[in-house]
């Protein structure tokens, strides 16, 4: 079992940017690829980012690729999404996760979730 909680989020200006953090606790997070989705109001949640257990293979939605980071902490069960040059379409709530396994883009291969975060990009 795998416990996550994230935080960061907030409201900031389109062109800026925002840091988001996910403490993984429980069994060992270094097991575990982790990830990010994201979910916008009447949409359906969305694949972001993942990085592989150990690093450094990770994946980006085309949309976010070059302006987002996904980085992790393995000695402080931390992942995190580094966030540049945000846009208003990246308001979403966004949601840590983490699987047994190869990091994937797809919502259902991945088990643990955290509660979410609201990210709101004003114009």
């Amino acid at each position: 079992q795998v416990q996550l909680v994230e935080s960061g989020g907030g409201l900031v200006q389109a062109g800026g940017s925002l840091r988001l953090s996910c403490a993984a606790s429980g069994r060992t997070a270094s097991d575990y690829a982790l990830g990010w989705f994201r979910q916008a109001p009447g949409k359906e949640r969305e694949f972001v980012a993942a990085m592989s257990r150990s690093g450094p293979f990770t994946l980006y939605a085309d949309s976010v690729k070059g302006r987002f980071a996904i980085s992790r902490d393995n000695d402080k069960y931390t992942v995190f999404l580094q966030m540049n040059s945000v846009k208003p379409e990246d308001t979403a709530v966004y949601y840590c996760t983490a699987r047994a396994g190869l990091t994937s883009r797809n919502v259902y291969d991945y088990k643990y979730w955290g509660q979410g975060t609201q990210v709101t990009v004003s114009s």
